[in-house]
């Protein structure tokens, strides 16, 4: 009878864990890590985070459940659990019809920059971000950061209601931020400003962890030459990058005591595993390989130094991949399957000269981006010409470009299955085009621009914590992650 009474109170101490919210939850966003590069690599990781992951942590894949253009639209979708379509983050940049040019889809010039000169803020997130609900349930006692590689990610990250929010500038390996956070950096990142760290992981040069012929996929020049790179010039596409985000991560928990009472806080860290000859998020190199080894020792520092100071059972480790370069194009050639470019700048230029064959000698088009052509709609206003009409031909005429997939006025998208959750009204115009498969965006006067990572990526995502918690079977949608960590 004795032993019953103790297996109940086991299964009762079980269950109170498994209910408790963690203390510290860390959310990790790393760029380009793919799960089948977790997989190739996982013999060679006889310790280290990643090895950890890999033994402990709940495991899936996810997909998209809209188009990924390889920037900061996944990480909204990860914090806020819907997609581009509510949370209004299409893609980092956006086309403003008032000045017919690009914009950062987080520029807000109500905000000033701090270290830097960017004006950012979260306020065009529509959504809110998991952060935000633990701003909502706990108020002020609960603690948010959000620190990173890139401004777009780590804000999407940090959401509305973080207490700060810092990146790395590449130039000066500063951690910098915007006013929207405070007027100040957390004091812990303004020490590492000020301190020597800095200037020591700067002045490492990056050379093979390991012998050449030891990595799996090390390139022809690689296997003469080896690689080898000064931090410094660049920074954050080396693992030093990585490591400051980490160490500093580590500094600022010391410093605000995250996870030190019974009040959930929150800490965002984004990383990457992108080289600096990376053109593909597959493993095509060893200093990508090498990126991957690093990764592997600086989340395992992490996770060790918080189980330490926490209490493991009072952490929560979530660590997810994000698109970012996509397929490897020369993969696809070698397969007689070239990619090809979709130039929009020159099929907005054919589509002002179709209107205009058709309606007159005016500026029928205010430009075009992304995977839109944007009409002047003042003018087509004041000529009483109805817009529908004009939606209707002008997606008639972009379907006899080669490339074009199919072709929609913006409603009308809506009906799309690949645009239905990806479509909103910043971020796309009047008439919507999809592209044929390897086929990516590009305009006449920018670098490849907005081109799709894949047309169904696939990212794992591994939950890691010190207490017993069970996690449902079958999780396969990104949008799902965020109501699994605000319900354990």
């Amino acid at each position: 009878m004795r032993t019953n009474h103790l297996s109940l109170a086991i299964i009762l101490l079980i269950s109170i864990a498994s209910s408790a919210a963690p203390r510290l939850t860390v959310v990790v966003a790393v760029d380009g890590m793919r799960q089948e590069t977790l997989d190739q690599l996982r013999p060679y990781w006889q310790q280290g985070g990643l090895r950890t992951l890999s033994e402990e942590a709940y495991q899936t894949t996810v997909r998209f459940p809209h188009i990924v253009y390889g920037g900061s639209e996944c990480v909204a979708t990860f914090m806020t659990g819907t997609t581009p379509s509510e949370h209004g983050i299409a893609a980092d940049t956006y086309f403003r019809r008032s000045d017919r040019r690009p914009h950062a889809i987080l520029e807000d010039n109500n905000e000033q920059g701090i270290g830097c000169t960017a004006a950012l803020s979260p306020r065009n997130l529509l959504s809110a971000t998991i952060g935000d609900e633990i701003r909502i349930r706990y108020g002020e006692r609960a603690h948010i950061y959000a620190l990173g590689l890139n401004a777009y990610s780590t804000i999407l990250m940090a959401g509305h209601g973080a207490d700060g929010c810092c990146w790395l500038d590449p130039a000066t390996a500063n951690w910098v931020s915007t006013s929207y956070y405070g007027e100040q950096l957390p004091l812990a990142l303004s020490d590492w400003n000020a301190g020597t760290r800095r200037q020591e992981l700067l002045a490492r040069t990056w050379t093979p962890r390991i012998d050449i012929d030891l990595y799996s996929a090390p390139t022809e020049q690689e296997r003469k030459n080896g690689f080898s790179y000064t931090a410094a010039d660049n920074l954050l596409l080396s693992p030093v990058a990585n490591t400051m985000v980490i160490e500093s991560a580590l500094a600022l928990q010391k410093q605000e005591h995250l996870g030190e009472d019974n009040i959930p806080d929150l800490l965002c860290l984004h990383l990457s595993t992108r080289s600096p000859q990376a053109t593909t998020d597959q493993l095509c190199s060893a200093e990508q390989e090498d990126m991957y080894l690093w990764l592997n020792q600086d989340l395992g520092y992490l996770i060790d130094q918080l189980a330490r100071i926490v209490g493991v059972q009072h952490l929560r480790v979530v660590v997810m991949g994000k698109p970012l370069l996509g397929q490897n194009t020369e993969s696809l050639a070698a397969a007689r399957m070239p990619a090809q470019y979709f130039n929009v700048d020159r099929a907005a230029a054919l589509t002002a000269t179709y209107l205009m064959a058709l309606y007159g000698t005016e500026r029928w088009v205010d430009g075009g981006y992304g995977q839109s052509i944007y009409l002047n709609r003042p003018l087509i206003e004041q000529k009483h010409i109805p817009l529908p009409q004009l939606q209707q031909q002008v997606a008639a005429f972009l379907m006899d470009f080669e490339g074009v997939e199919a072709a929609y006025p913006f409603t009308e998208a809506l009906g799309s299955v690949s645009l239905a959750n990806t479509v909103n009204k910043r971020g796309f115009g009047d008439v919507v085009f999809t592209l044929q498969p390897h086929w990516l965006l590009k305009a006449d006067d920018r670098a490849v621009l907005d081109h799709v990572v894949e047309e169904d990526p696939i990212v794992p995502v591994m939950i890691w914590s010190g207490a017993y918690q069970a996690f449902p079977t079958g999780v396969s949608d990104a949008t799902q992650i965020k109501a699994l960590l605000i319900g354990n």
